[in-house]
């Protein structure tokens, strides 16, 4: 009968997130060790399998089959250590808190953070609010919702600020569109912040151009720019694989923003601090 051995749960912590990241050092960040020391614990994985979980590359580390069978029990047995650990030393938060963020941040830097969170607080119901920075804005104000994130051009205090990113131009993989004049540029809402950054540059560079797809989802403006139809500005860790980011001299460069958190002024809730909190940590170990 074989011997079974115990899985440590902090080398799958470091598995998941070379897994989530696909980069050792970023991998590294997260879990708060060495490069060094995160590859010996991708290696003592490997070992205690006899199976190779990564192909591993210059600049990356993908999952090999066996990688990807390992992903779902990492996850769910890191889950149920947090859950025990918490159990046992949380406050049994329980409730509903209304999360504001932005349409290009909510899908690309959120969800591992988010994820955490329901796993340390699964009595605790996220409802997430999707809209500009400033109508989030007035909602935090008026208590719609019980935080926000907010892309700003002030940098905000020490406890408001996650990241500073800068804006890139952005279009097809291969495309042709920043070529073209007038420039077709696919623009947000009027109260979008991006918005008067781009045409501040373009019309400071005399670049004609012409706005397309005016609209609040970013659904239809990722068609327009997969379909080579236009540009767009977008901050450069939101860019997905499937588009571009356009580093040439033929378009301006653009201006960076701040990636802040806000609380209501007076009044926030227990449940809300906690949200921030953890927000704050998860993006100073996944992204500063």
């Amino acid at each position: 009968m074989p011997v079974l051995r115990d899985i440590d749960i902090g080398v799958l912590r470091a598995f998941i997130a070379v897994a989530e990241t696909g980069r050792m050092a970023t991998a590294a960040k997260i879990v708060n060790l060495t490069q060094g020391a995160v590859s010996q614990q991708i290696k003592r994985l490997e070992q205690l399998f006899g199976e190779q979980l990564f192909e591993r590359r210059a600049d990356a580390a993908r999952l090999t089959r066996a990688g990807e069978r390992l992903m779902g029990a990492a996850y769910r047995m890191v889950a149920l250590n947090d859950e025990v650990v918490n159990l046992m030393r949380r406050s049994d938060f329980n409730g509903e808190v209304r999360l504001g963020v932005p349409h290009d941040i909510v899908g690309m830097l959120l969800p591992p953070i988010l994820r955490l969170f329901r796993q340390a607080y699964p009595n605790v119901l996220v409802t997430l609010v999707s809209d500009t920075t400033s109508t989030l804005r007035t909602a935090l104000r008026d208590g719609s919702i019980d935080l926000a994130l907010m892309t700003e051009s002030e940098r905000g205090s020490r406890d408001q600020w996650l990241l500073t990113d800068r804006l890139v131009w952005v279009g097809a993989n291969g495309g042709e569109a920043w070529l073209r004049r007038p420039l077709s540029v696919a623009l947000g809402q009027e109260s979008c912040g991006f918005r008067a950054s781009a045409v501040a540059a373009l019309d400071k560079a005399g670049i004609e151009w012409r706005p397309i797809c005016q609209v609040g989802s970013l659904e239809p403006v990722f068609a327009t720019l997969e379909a080579d139809m236009a540009v767009a500005p977008f901050l450069s860790r939101t860019v997905p694989e499937r588009l571009s980011a356009l580093d040439n001299a033929a378009l301006p460069a653009l201006s960076s923003f701040h990636i802040n958190i806000r609380l209501p002024n007076t009044g926030a809730n227990v449940i809300a601090k906690e949200l921030a909190e953890h927000v704050r940590e998860g993006f100073r170990r996944r992204y500063s």
